[in-house]
């Protein structure tokens, strides 16, 4: 039986559309960028998407749509939005913003797709998969990284 989490309508604390929508806020506010707001058509998308993949397996595979993604699993606790979005955060310590490139060997695309200022819109969803891991993909539009461009 898989149970999933519906973010739209949760109660559950600290995986509310707010919570998913602060901790991006905070991170885009670091570096000088323009808010988000969450996006009802974006949620529904990324929560389409994680029920999904809760369903088959859990497995961080992108979804390949109309918006930019980033995606979370982790396993042994109940991660929450915070966790999977301050993981991708985490990632600036690898972007370098004066030659807009990530360290060698390193991913910064979670980071940078994050704090991309032409990206106003998010929606995310959280599921539980089968082996009590936990699901999380956030879903941004317009999208962001692309080549050549900065984030900000």
């Amino acid at each position: 039986m898989v149970t999933f989490i519906i973010m739209a309508h949760t109660t559950q604390s600290q995986n509310s559309p707010q919570d998913f929508t602060d901790t991006h806020n905070a991170a885009r506010a670091q570096v000088g960028v323009g808010p988000m707001s969450w996006d009802p058509t974006v949620a529904a998308y990324a929560l389409d998407y994680a029920n999904q993949r809760a369903a088959l397996d859990c497995r961080l595979v992108h979804s390949g749509g109309p918006y930019g993604e980033n995606l979370f699993w982790g396993k042994g606790r109940e991660f929450n939005a915070a966790d999977a979005v301050n993981l991708w955060v985490a990632e600036q310590s690898f972007y370098n913003y004066s030659s807009n490139t990530c360290a060698g060997g390193k991913v910064c695309g979670h980071y940078t797709q994050v704090v991309w200022r032409k990206s106003v819109r998010l929606g995310c969803a959280r599921v539980k998969c089968v082996d009590g891991a936990v699901f999380i993909t956030c879903n941004y539009s317009p999208p962001g990284n692309y080549v050549g461009q900065r984030p900000y």
